[in-house]
């Protein structure tokens, strides 16, 4: 009887021993699983993180990549702008007109009106000149003739503009007393229009204000 109850007590605790082995076994393979779905979020993490970086350089490379674009296409264009500004600088004036730095002159040899004037200057490619600089006005100084150049009021009285729009601010190179509007000759109506007159005036103040009407030289301007 004895031996029976010792064999069942002996097979007892092989039961509970076996038992807690597989819950040993069992808490081993959770840690386990736990911790390789641990390391499994933590390197989805490292390549999710890895990705943002390249994601983000990819735009910065994309974006040095369309600067780089723009500043070829702006190089390319001043560059063809100077070499049509060379070309042109090798081209020799045509017959009758003078060069001044960048641009052409034409001084007439007949006489008309300010508005036939403009017409011929505006066939021939070019305008009643626009003076700009003391450089400019001193040049046109050697031409000695009374000229029309591009400047009028004829739209708005004593509001002076250039023949492209702009209104006339400095520099100005007006006689002394001048403009008058025909104060002093007032036969000749209205002076809406601008002569230089290097004839009775040499300084280099010597712009009038004249009769639109009136026969005078004129000077063209193109800029090359």
């Amino acid at each position: 009887m004895a031996d029976y109850i010792n064999k069942q007590v002996i097979e007892l605790n092989k039961v509970n021993e076996e038992n807690q082995n597989r819950a040993t076994r069992s808490v081993k393979t959770e840690t386990e699983l736990s911790d390789n779905r641990g390391n499994e979020t933590a390197e989805r993490d490292q390549l999710q993180t890895s990705y943002n970086t390249l994601t983000e350089e990819r735009v910065q490379l994309q974006t040095s990549y369309n600067t780089l674009t723009e500043e070829r296409v702006q190089l390319q264009k001043e560059r063809d702008d100077l070499m049509t500004k060379f070309s042109n600088l090798k081209q020799t004036c045509p017959e009758g007109w003078q060069r001044f730095i960048s641009r052409w002159y034409f001084i007439s040899t007949e006489k008309k009106t300010w508005k036939e004037s403009r017409q011929d200057c505006l066939e021939r490619g070019a305008d009643l000149v626009i003076i700009n600089s003391d450089m400019e006005q001193q040049f046109l100084l050697s031409f000695n003739k009374r000229a029309w150049i591009g400047l009028t009021d004829s739209v708005t009285e004593e509001t002076w503009k250039w023949v492209d729009g702009t209104p006339l601010t400095t520099p100005s190179y007006w006689f002394s007393q001048q403009p008058d509007n025909g104060r002093d000759n007032p036969e000749n109506g209205e002076e809406d229009c601008v002569e230089l007159n290097t004839v009775t005036w040499r300084p280099v103040k010597a712009w009038n204000d004249q009769s639109c009407l009136l026969n005078r030289y004129w000077i063209c301007e193109k800029v090359v």
